[in-house]
Parts: C-alpha cells; structure tokens; sequence
C-alpha cells in the first residue's frame, strides 16, 4: 500500500506539478517549451498548464484514495503516453526533450500503480 502511494505522489508532484506550476508563472512556458509570449500558441500552452494541474489533482487523489485509481491511471497513462508517442512522431524535438526523459522516467512508476489498480 505504501508503495502505491508512493507512485502516485511521484507522478502528482514530481512529473506533473512542475508543468502545473507554469498556470501561475507563465514565464514557465516559455522556459519549458520554447514558446514566446508573443507567439499565438502561447495561450495554448497556458491552458495545457491547466490541464497538468487536472491529471496532478487526480493522482493525489489515488494516493489516498483506491475507489478513483482506475480511472486515474487512465486519464495519467493518456496524458504520459500520448505526450511521448506526439514527441516521438515530430521526430524529438530538442525542445521538448526534457519533458520526454522526464514523462519516460516516469512510465515505470505508471506503470507499478496501473498494475496495482487492475490486479489489486
């Protein structure tokens, strides 16, 4: 129990609270995407930040809570997931690469709490 716990925390605050944070401090995006303030796309990548603070919202809640594990792993797997196969489909983009090493480091934590939430 302990460890699933742990997984969840992981994946709240230590791969989705760090883009969460970019919804209060739009100066962020522009320092993890490479995107000008200026740019259209701008505004896109605040409410994405939004978005972060959704999936973080609902792997704290499995963290102490089994009844919303499932539908949080799948709402954590298609966030992480999709993420990565987009970045590996625009051929890596170097601007994007931290986010990728940081969302694939966190695919075996996804990956123990998944497991843990369907066989349990």
């Amino acid at each position: 129990m302990m460890l699933e716990r742990i997984g969840w925390l992981v994946l709240a605050l230590g791969i989705h609270l760090p883009p969460f944070v970019a919804f209060f401090m739009p100066s962020l995006i522009t320092k993890l995407y490479s995107i000008a303030p200026d740019d259209p796309n701008f505004a896109l990548f605040h409410h994405r930040a939004a978005l972060f603070g959704v999936v973080m919202i609902i792997c704290l809640c499995a963290a102490f809570d089994p009844n919303v594990r499932k539908a949080a792993f799948a709402v954590t797997a298609l966030s992480m997931i999709s993420f990565l196969a987009i970045y590996f489909g625009y051929g890596q983009p170097q601007s994007l690469r931290t986010i990728a090493l940081v969302d694939g480091l966190g695919l075996p934590f996804l990956a123990y709490v998944g497991w843990k939430a369907f066989m349990a």
